[in-house]
Order: structure tokens, then C-alpha cells, then sequence
């Protein structure tokens, strides 16, 4: 029978797309796979929105997000138009993404340990640093100085898309840096959104942020391990936020940072409780084969699965789930909603040399190439730290210029730069863009020339191993 494998050990059923006890593959695995395919992904929205600014559908598209967009109660009511929902509500989902992201890695990943982090971590601060320096010196006062913090960003999903694409050439040592630098970066994008892109602050509706972030601490030190409560106030604490003035995505980085990270059961005591449920799993399978009309084996099967998900930390099940429609969802639509920049090509020359289009293409290039790569042979040569083994200077230095691939946070923060002045965001979102393209074919280009593809391995033959 189609959708029905039959093995001597008994019947599977299996859906068209679903292989769940087949498919077996490392957090690790799954993250740099998400975030390739993602960028992929995002590099063909960002076109696409491109395309439609710049043809005669340019007007029904600009149009469409300005559109209002109302829910809530008759005395409460949240009227946002769709860019806004998009920048302010799902974008929040993107930020919670990241705080769990940071968090795994603070904790038991590539920056857990001061040592083995500290390289990656003074990369990041010069590929912070020296940006914003750059695009300060060219705009050093008046309103045009506020985007001082949009080239400090990386794209961890449209840079580590652009690394993928060399394959074999560069080794997984130099993904591990580049992320790990760029998860550091965007610990400094928070907080830079936080302290110097904040509005005018409701100390209302912060107060009652406080009391939802108590409220989530609460359910921490109570030892919840269920997603649902934390999820429930979590919105909450997203609708005070954006009525505190702090921008309401950061309620995704705080929530993320109390969802709890220790799971309920070790491995090993998840191990012993599922050995000694076995025989009586088995005892009630032979009563009835039938899962429909056995409720003996149905709750012996539903223990075993509350079992399976309290042996894994709540904060990775959420991040796990979130990484698919965050990779896939969220951030494509971002795109497609702030990457529609109308282009005058017949007056590229004098937007190219505009004081904010300098400032975030030079910073973002220039800027990134000499904070990563510069920081990073300081720091090796005074004997801080040492290069991660396989690595060399032509590995950083590629990874320097794909690091000044900035789109999606850097348009962000433009976005909350240049809210009220329209034409200085055009200026940013182009310079972003023709930055974050040409830093991503640079390196590109220079890992392909200053690496090579790994040799086969030779074939041991009968005679080498006699030898041996």
C-alpha cells in the first residue's frame, strides 16, 4: 500500500516529506544549513523588490505598506500599516531568534569559552568600531549623523549563503569564525538599537514591561518548562515595549534570554526512565496492536514523548522551531518590504557620493575589511589569541569583506535613523545595498583565488597496508 514501508520488525507510516527517525543531523548542521539556504533565499526577495521599485508596479507596491492594518478590543486598539506590522511584529520573531542564538552560544558554544571566544570577539568589535567611525567622520553632525550605527551590522544568513557557495574550498573552521563573529555583532546591533534608537520613553507602559519580564523570571526560577507561558507573556511584554517607545522587538531578545536553557532530565536519567519503560510499553502492545483503542499503550507512548521533550533545554526546542519560519518567512517578507529602492540610475554618480551613501558603503567595505581583518592580526601577533587551526590571514580577510554584508540589520537601523527623513533613507538603503553586494562578490572572488579545493584522498591499496 502506497505510503507504507513493510519491515520484519513491524509497519511504518510514512508521509510524503516525512522521514522523522531517518533524518539525523547536529544543531550545528541544521543552523549553517538554514542560514545558507535562507540567504539564498533573501539575496532573490531583495531582487525582486528591487525589480518591482524600479518598473511600473513601483506605486501599488509602495502603496500595499502603507496600508493600515487594526486589531485588538473596541477600547484597545493596535493600528500599525503592513510595514510597520512587518519591521515592529515579525521582525520581533527574528530578534528572539537571535537572542536564542546568543544565548547557545554564550553558554555552550563557540563564545562559552573566554579563550577560544576572545578572537572572534575583538573581530567583531573592530568590524563594529571602525564602520561607525568611518561613516562618523564623514558625517559628523546634524540628523544625517544618526545612522552611524547601520554599517556595524552583518547579514549572518546573506554572508554565511555567500560563503557556502565555495563549497569545499574553505574549511568549517572559517564558518565557525564568521559565525561567531557575526553572533557578536549582533549582540552589539541590540544593543546599540537599544540604547541609541529609543524614542521618546511612556514610563507606563515600561513599568508594566518590567512587570512582564518579572513575571517571565517567575516562571524561570519555577522551574516551567513549557514554551506556551513564556510564549503567552511574551506578547504582552511585546505590545508594552511598543507603547514604551523601546523598540518592541528587543521583548524577543529579552525573552529569549529568560526561556530557560537547562532541561528538566539529563541524558542520562532520560535513558533510565525510558529502559525501565520499555517492558511495560511492550506489555501493553501486546494487548492490542491498535494505537486508536489501546490506551494502555497510548499512555505509555504519550509519558515516553513528555519524557523525550523534557531531556532537551527549552530554549533549543524554540529555537528549532523558530529557525524554519525566521530563515523562511520572516526575513524574506523583511525584504520584500524594505529592499524596494527606486534607483536613479541616470543620477547613480551623485548618490554614490552622497554624504550618508559614502558613509554606509565605505564603512560597511572599508570599514569592515580593516575593524575584522586589522583587529584580528593585532590581536594574533601581541599574542592574545591564535588564528583557529586550518586558517590563515587570506581566510580572514575574505571573511572581513562578507562581513560588510549588512542588509537585513543595517536596513533596520536605518530604518529607525531615518524614519523621518525619507530621502536620507533612500540615500541608506542604496548604499547598503550596493555595499552589502559588493563586499559579498569581493570575498567572494578573493576566497576563490587565495583557496583551493581539498585533495582526494589517495586510495589505500593492499600492498600500502601490507607495508603499513
Amino acid at each position: 500500500m502506497k505510503g507504507i514501508r513493510i519491515k520484519k520488525r513491524g509497519k511504518e507510516y510514512v508521509a510524503p516529506w516525512e522521514r522523522a527517525f531517518d533524518k539525523v543531523i547536529s544543531p550545528l548542521e541544521e543552523f549553517i544549513h538554514r542560514q545558507t539556504t535562507s540567504g539564498v533565499l533573501l539575496i532573490l526577495c531583495a531582487l525582486i523588490a528591487l525589480l518591482i521599485a524600479n518598473s511600473k508596479f513601483a506605486e501599488p507596491y509602495h502603496h500595499f505598506f502603507k496600508l493600515y492594518f487594526t486589531v485588538g478590543l473596541e477600547n484597545f486598539q493596535l493600528s500599525k500599516t503592513v510595514h510597520h506590522w512587518i519591521n515592529d511584529g515579525l521582525m520581533a520573531i527574528f530578534f528572539l531568534v537571535v537572542g536564542l542564538e546568543l544565548k547557545r552560544e554564550l553558554l555552550v558554544g563557540e563564545l562559552a569559552n573566554l579563550k577560544q571566544a576572545l578572537l572572534p570577539i575583538i573581530a567583531a568589535i573592530g568590524g563594529m568600531v571602525v564602520p561607525a567611525l568611518i561613516y562618523f567622520s564623514i558625517n559628523p553632525t546634524g540628523h544625517t549623523a544618526n545612522g552611524w550605527g547601520i554599517p556595524m551590522a552583518t547579514d549572518i544568513a546573506f554572508a554565511l549563503g555567500t560563503l557556502a557557495l565555495l563549497g569545499k574550498r574553505v574549511p568549517q573552521s572559517l564558518l565557525m569564525f564568521l559565525i561567531a563573529v557575526a553572533i557578536v555583532d549582533d549582540l552589539g546591533a541590540v544593543t546599540v538599537i537599544a540604547l541609541f534608537y529609543t524614542e521618546k520613553i511612556n514610563l507606563v507602559a515600561l513599568g508594566l514591561a518590567g512587570v512582564f519580564t518579572f513575571l517571565l523570571i517567575c516562571l524561570n526560577l519555577g522551574g516551567i518548562r513549557r514554551l506556551s507561558p513564556y510564549l503567552f507573556i511574551g506578547v504582552f511584554l511585546w505590545v508594552a515595549l511598543l507603547k514604551s517607545g523601546v523598540h518592541a522587538t528587543l521583548a524577543g531578545v529579552i525573552l529569549a534570554f529568560i526561556i530557560p536553557m537547562k532541561p528538566k532530565y539529563d541524558p542520562k536519567r532520560f535513558l533510565s526512565l525510558i529502559t525501565s519503560r520499555v517492558d511495560t510499553l511492550k506489555a501493553a502492545y501486546k494487548e492490542n496492536e491498535n494505537i486508536l483503542v489501546n490506551d494502555a499503550l497510548r499512555s505509555q507512548v504519550r509519558a515516553m514523548s513528555n519524557g523525550a521533550y523534557l531531556v532537551q533545554a527549552p530554549a533549543q526546542v524554540l529555537e528549532s522551531k523558530l529557525h524554519l519560519p525566521s530563515a523562511y518567512l520572516v526575513i524574506p517578507i523583511f525584504a520584500l518590504a524594505n529592499a524596494g529602492v527606486a534607483i536613479d540610475f541616470a543620477n547613480i554618480g551623485d548618490i554614490l557620493v552622497h554624504p550618508v551613501t559614502m558613509g554606509i558603503g565605505l564603512g560597511l567595505v572599508l570599514g569592515k575589511l580593516i575593524g575584522i581583518a586589522g583587529f584580528t592580526w593585532l590581536a594574533v601577533k601581541a599574542g592574545l589569541s591564535d588564528l583557529p587551526k586550518g586558517l590563515n590571514m587570506h581566510h580572514i580577510i575574505g571573511v572581513a569583506f562578507m562581513g560588510g554584508i549588512g542588509f537585513t540589520m543595517s536596513i533596520f537601523i536605518a530604518e529607525l535613523g531615518f524614519a523621518n527623513y525619507p530621502d536620507d533613507l533612500v540615500m541608506a538603503k542604496t548604499g547598503i545595498l550596493f555595499a552589502s553586494f559588493s563586499a559579498g562578490i569581493i570575498g567572494f572572488i578573493w576566497l576563490y583565488l587565495t583557496t583551493k579545493p581539498p585533495e582526494p584522498e589517495a586510495a589505500v591499496t593492499l600492498n600500502d597496508e601490507a607495508k603499513a
